[in-house]
């Protein structure tokens, strides 16, 4: 990956709905080469794909919460077993599994603390080989969904 590779990944981040000609314009490049580059990134999957970034509280999503999950055991098919669960809440919109403790970080989010409770109550702590569950709950987006540096 070249420099001109790296600026077109920029100004896809900063706005992924531009056009293959308006991008070649800003990155100083002819529409045909531009458009061979843009392929060329995909395939390799340095992008992942295409999404419209939605405010959560445009779809009642006020609420949220970390979630840090320990696990009881650390063997594979405890490890497997709670991955494929947590992947199947449509409410975690991200987790991360950790090198020492806790195991995995999880980020929640849901419409009100009524809402998450149930969550809680209902899946959270019925995920395959949980030991300990803590929340903190989010106040405020400092950084959110930044494009990644150059």
């Amino acid at each position: 990956m070249d420099a001109l590779d790296r600026k077109i990944l920029t100004e896809l981040q900063q706005d992924g709905r531009l056009t293959v000609t308006d991008l070649a314009a800003r990155v100083r490049l002819s529409v045909s080469p531009c458009h061979r580059r843009l392929r060329d990134l995909e395939r390799e999957g340095a992008i992942r794909g295409y999404r419209a970034v939605v405010d959560p509280a445009a779809v009642g999503l006020t609420f949220e919460a970390l979630v840090f999950v320990t696990l009881r055991w650390e063997d594979q098919g405890t490890v497997t077993a709670f991955e494929e669960a947590v992947t199947a809440i449509p409410h975690v919109l991200q987790a991360q599994r950790l090198f020492g403790e806790p195991d995995y970080l999880l980020r929640v989010a849901t419409s009100d603390l009524t809402a998450y409770q149930r969550l809680y109550d209902e899946r959270l702590v019925r995920l395959p080989g949980v030991r300990r569950l803590t929340s903190t709950l989010v106040m405020k987006h400092v950084v959110d969904d930044r494009p990644l540096p150059e």
